[in-house]
């Protein structure tokens, strides 16, 4: 077996110049003909979701909105004493007279 393989080496057969051009002309044909495809253009959501900054600007707005839910359903104590005294109590509030003027109408005859 190996004297015929041994011979098979020997002589090498080497393509014609006539074969190695067509492949050549075929190759470059191929090559031509498998122009890729333009880009797809982008919709208007992926549009607005790049403009905000995508998955982590969403994700900070998420996490911020679900805090001030929290929040604002559960204040913690120390938030309510400093929110009562910026904008003081409410249990006066029925003292004020918003209309002052409204009840003259009535009073004089």
């Amino acid at each position: 077996m190996n004297a015929y393989f041994d011979a098979g080496r020997k002589t090498a057969q080497i393509p014609s110049g006539d074969l190695m051009a067509r492949v050549l002309a075929d190759a470059k044909a191929q090559q031509l003909a498998n122009v890729p495809a333009p880009a797809a253009q982008p919709g208007l959501f992926a549009s607005l979701w790049a403009a905000i900054g995508g998955w982590p600007t969403a994700a900070g707005m998420v996490t911020a909105t679900l805090v001030g839910i929290w929040i604002g359903i559960s204040p913690p104590a120390p938030l309510e004493q400093i929110t009562a005294e910026v904008l003081g109590d409410t249990d006066d509030a029925y003292l004020v007279d918003l209309l002052p003027a409204f009840g003259d109408d009535f009073v004089e005859g």
